[in-house]
């Protein structure tokens, strides 16, 4: 695979070509097995296609994390070369800081106002005008994953909604399966009801909650069912101690557990384990109620350096990140979304189609860190875990505490 002439054309925008190869310290949370062969597409396309090294800084434990100690490396001057962040408000204060490398220039170059999909994308890497980040994926939040061969154990047909998969947690445990993996990290919690927001209240509550910040609506009717089934679901859960989310996902990969609330993420760690969707197991966007996908993802951002030498990589690499080879490599082993419709999906897997068809029909809405700022995010998952954690909270309590973060959310 070579750069095209529109790549070499955006790294020669800082300087003709740069003089020496770069060794560029890339920091991610990536780390399960899935997510291990995605990041390794990444480095061989800057390793095969720029003179520049890509020397890998993984750090385990995912985005909570991983993020203080990217931003502490950055405010106390040893930033790497890139990181990788979701696309939203999480690096809105290093960018007000100065401490981001505009991209605009390469954005512009390599023509990413028409390319990116949905532009909203774009949009949660843009502040007051100018590009800061390269988004290099769409990972949605909004999906169930079923063992096919748990429910067949237990003598059940593959459920088609939230509904039917409730209805059978009884029938799951008779068998010994747990019905449902939850690993023990608090945006594991949070972000799983989330997704069962939406899927029980609509969308319109949830837009009403996370974008216009309305405690009303979390305080209602709607909101409380939403409470009690994240109550039943904690009951569902037991029996399972397991702390990382693709521990859980191994839960069902091996049949021990039936189900998991997890983002298309975890479509990495049942291609590592060779299962094929549709066959070994299924997937229910939306959980299988409201078809839908959120617009997450990542995207890599690059901090200030004061090089113009690291500055020319820096944007070599951000071209790179979005070209149609790169986008398909990477993207089909991430289990995510690529962010340009123009590149060939033809051979993606059966949950992978659903996606790219509900991404091409417009059935989308905004990620909660486009929503939500990392403050109140932050209470949210303290919330829900403690919740998640304490039998004894009831779901009235949690509501109201829940409702109370949203009121002073900024």
């Amino acid at each position: 695979m070579k750069l095209t002439t529109k790549l070499l054309a955006a790294s020669a925008i800082v300087s003709a070509s740069s003089a020496y190869a770069v060794d560029l310290e890339v920091m991610h949370w990536w780390t399960s097995g899935g997510e291990a062969a995605a990041v390794n597409e990444l480095a061989k396309a800057v390793n095969e296609n720029t003179e520049h090294n890509w020397i890998d800084g993984a750090i385990a434990g995912g985005g909570d994390t991983a993020r203080p100690v990217m931003v502490s490396r950055i405010i106390g001057g040893d930033p790497p070369a890139a990181f990788q962040f979701n696309h939203g408000l999480q690096a809105q204060e290093l960018i007000e800081a100065g401490l981001m490398l505009d991209l605009t220039d390469v954005a512009e170059a390599e023509g990413w106002e028409d390319m990116v999909n949905p532009a909203s994308l774009l949009d949660a890497c843009t502040y007051e005008g100018r590009v800061y980040c390269a988004p290099v994926n769409i990972h949605s939040w909004q999906w169930m994953w079923l063992s096919n061969g748990a429910f067949e154990e237990a003598g059940l047909e593959v459920p088609e909604t939230w509904t039917e998969f409730v209805a059978d947690a009884d029938a799951l445990r008779e068998a010994g399966i747990v019905p449902l993996a939850m690993g023990g990290q608090s945006w594991q919690q949070n972000g799983s009801f989330g997704v069962m927001a939406v899927a029980l209240a609509g969308l319109d509550n949830l837009l009403a909650v996370n974008r216009d910040k309305d405690a009303s609506v979390v305080r209602g009717e709607a909101y409380g069912e939403v409470f009690q089934a994240f109550a039943d679901a904690r009951e569902m859960a037991e029996g399972l101690d397991v702390q990382d989310w693709n521990q859980a996902t191994n839960a069902v990969i091996t049949g021990t557990a039936a189900a998991q609330i997890m983002g298309d993420w975890a479509q990495g760690e049942f291609a590592v384990a060779g299962m094929t969707a549709g066959e070994d197991y299924s997937c229910l966007p939306g959980l299988g109620e409201i078809a839908i996908l959120d617009t997450g993802g990542d995207a890599f951002y690059f901090p200030v350096t004061g090089d113009p030498e690291i500055e020319a990589a820096q944007k070599e690499m951000a071209a790179l990140l979005l070209s149609p080879e790169v986008q398909v490599a990477f993207n089909s082993v991430k289990g995510s979304l690529p962010i340009r419709g123009d590149v060939d999906l033809t051979s993606v897997n059966d949950c992978t189609q659903k996606g790219l068809d509900l991404l091409a029909n417009g059935d989308t809405m905004p990620s909660g860190n486009q929503l939500l700022s990392p403050d109140t995010t932050t209470q949210l998952n303290d919330l829900m875990t403690e919740f998640w954690n304490t039998p004894s909270m009831t779901a009235e309590d949690a509501q109201e505490r829940y409702a109370q973060i949203i009121e002073s959310a900024n």
